[in-house]
């Protein structure tokens, strides 16, 4: 009954997560006139603020002085904190510029990305059908190029910048609230001077627009720990194959606001791009539970050729000691 309920608490934590991400492009709008590094400053200092209270709370502070002897980690949590940064800097202005539907294609081709650089930098070696996949995605972007009249630069740097991102969490190796902390800790500093300086100037908009907008810019802290947390919750209580599925759920919503709700233009040339991206993706998912159950199934037969070695053996029955024999053995 524990295991089942902390399932349920995992998968209900991963929905949460990617529906939030899905959804936050319509918070971004809400921040004008705040420009997009203004408000990425802001997601910086206040995201430290939330994951500070979280530490605080928990009491989980012994990680701090481990980090500090180690100079690899630290310079992958600088990595990581840097290509994030580009991440969410480019995303708030993509949304605060009418690109959610190229936004949501960055994240749509994110897992044909990481496998590439798995391909590329890791030399791990691809299934057939990750290769056909892989494959696809380069031709969507092609088309998409095409139609375009140049590259889908934005998809493109959304879907690099995240998957170098996951490369180095997955090197640092860090607890998802420890290593946020971290990294929001490394970029603390220069996003505060930024808001400083801004303010300086007075271009500030947290003083200048009023109350209300000063409570939206310090919300950014929440809005993007929340998700994180939630991620973190859902990622040491579901298999890594739910949440593979799950981390389709934040494109998709992205890319139905895109249309519904923003009104974004979708040639045929696009829709042609985005088909080709969710054959790779569907190719991808099809393979992938293919082999997990296919690992299920090899492991459960080596358990049960494992346990049928170790019973034991029963003596074979001695017929000279049965009735029947001893009646036909006396002369």
């Amino acid at each position: 009954m524990k295991g089942t309920n902390e399932q349920r608490v995992g998968l209900l934590s991963g929905f949460a997560a990617y529906g939030l991400w899905g959804l936050v492009p319509l918070f971004w709008p809400l921040l004008k006139p705040s420009g997009a590094v203004e408000i990425l400053a802001h997601r910086m200092v206040w995201s430290l603020a939330v994951v500070g209270v979280a530490l605080l709370v928990l009491r989980r502070w012994s990680w701090v002085g481990e980090l500090l002897r180690q100079p690899r980690k630290l310079a992958l949590i600088t990595v990581a904190s840097i290509v994030i940064s580009i991440n969410w800097g480019l995303y708030i202005w993509s949304v605060n510029h009418g690109h959610v539907v190229e936004a949501s294609l960055g994240y749509f081709i994110n897992p044909l990305v990481t496998i590439a650089m798995g391909v590329l930098l890791l030399g791990e070696r691809l299934r057939p059908a990750q290769w056909v996949a892989v494959g696809t995605g380069a031709a969507s972007v092609l088309v998409l190029a095409i139609g375009y009249g140049q590259p889908p630069w934005i998809s493109l740097v959304l879907a690099l910048s995240f998957a170098t991102y996951g490369l180095m969490k997955k090197k640092v190796n860090m607890g998802g609230l420890e290593s946020l902390a971290a990294e929001t800790a490394v970029v603390f500093v220069p996003a505060l001077g930024y808001l400083l300086w801004l303010g300086a100037r007075g271009e500030s908009t947290f003083v200048s627009a009023g109350a209300g907008h000063a409570a939206l810019l310090a919300a950014t802290g929440v809005v993007t720990a929340g998700p994180l947390i939630l991620f973190g919750t859902a990622a040491i209580r579901v298999p890594l194959s739910t949440l593979g599925l799950l981390q389709y759920l934040a494109p998709v919503f992205q890319f139905l606001l895109g249309i519904v709700y923003f009104h974004e233009a979708m040639p045929p040339e696009r829709w042609a791009g985005f088909g080709l991206v969710w054959l790779a993706l569907t190719l991808l998912t099809w393979d992938a539970l293919r082999t997990s159950r296919r690992t299920k199934m090899q492991a459960l037969a080596a358990r049960q050729a494992v346990a049928k070695a170790a019973e034991p053996v029963e003596p074979a029955a001695d017929d000279s000691a049965s009735p029947s024999a001893a009646k036909a053995q006396t002369p």
